[in-house]
């Protein structure tokens, strides 16, 4: 995907980050009041992937949840990482507000 689109894209989901060294992805922190919130938001991103079968990178400590996305198949972005960021976004505002 051309940088142009990317950024199309990316002002179309909630502050996440671009990282453009080697494979594109785009990243993006949540916080949460603690570690058991942290966890439930995790799940809810699974079973969103898991219908979508679009799976980010996860990483969690006790009350933030990092998520990178990417489409392993063509090593860089493509769109369905944007409309799965909007997806992880409305979750993230459902659980808190």
């Amino acid at each position: 995907m051309p940088e142009v689109e990317e950024n199309r894209y990316l002002e179309d989901v909630n502050n996440w980050d671009i990282k453009r060294e080697g494979i594109h992805k785009i990243s993006k922190q949540f916080k949460f009041k603690n570690f058991k919130e942290s966890m439930e938001f995790v799940n809810q991103v699974a079973d969103t992937a898991e219908e979508e079968g679009h799976h980010p990178d996860i990483y969690i400590s006790w009350n933030v949840v990092k998520l990178i996305l990417y489409t392993h198949a063509i090593e860089g972005l493509s769109e369905n990482d944007f409309i799965m960021a909007s997806k992880i976004d409305d979750l993230y505002k459902e659980m808190c507000g």
